[in-house]
């Protein structure tokens, strides 16, 4: 039996990069998904419930940052990976990653084998 496809949610308004990380991992066999806002994000992440999703923090209509509590607690098992070219906190945290842009392909290749 074949294993189901596993699905990625990008979340993030920068519509080069999406369409970059779209081909990426359709390359790796995930099934992927892209937002270009917070409200469509969270749409479509309710619709489809995605196995990890990518989380831009500065989206046109507000903070994708925000969402994070929520997420993790209506979804805990989504892998939640926060992205952003400004004010990247460095944590500790075990409940999501962190990645500054711009993105390392290399780095992403790693984690998401």
């Amino acid at each position: 039996m074949i294993a189901p496809m596993k699905k990625i949610l990008i979340i993030d308004d920068e519509k080069d990069l999406g369409l970059i990380l779209k081909n990426f991992f359709t390359k790796k066999k995930y099934e992927v998904y892209l937002s270009y806002t917070i409200e469509d994000g969270m749409k479509l992440m309710e619709e489809i419930i995605p196995d990890y999703i990518l989380l831009d923090n500065n989206l046109p209509d507000g903070s994708g940052w925000g969402k994070t509590e929520y997420i993790s607690k209506k979804f805990p098992a989504i892998e939640l990976n926060l992205i952003s070219a400004y004010h990247v906190p460095k944590t500790l945290a075990t409940a999501f990653r962190i990645f500054e842009k711009p993105l390392s392909l290399e780095e992403l290749d790693k984690l998401f084998c």
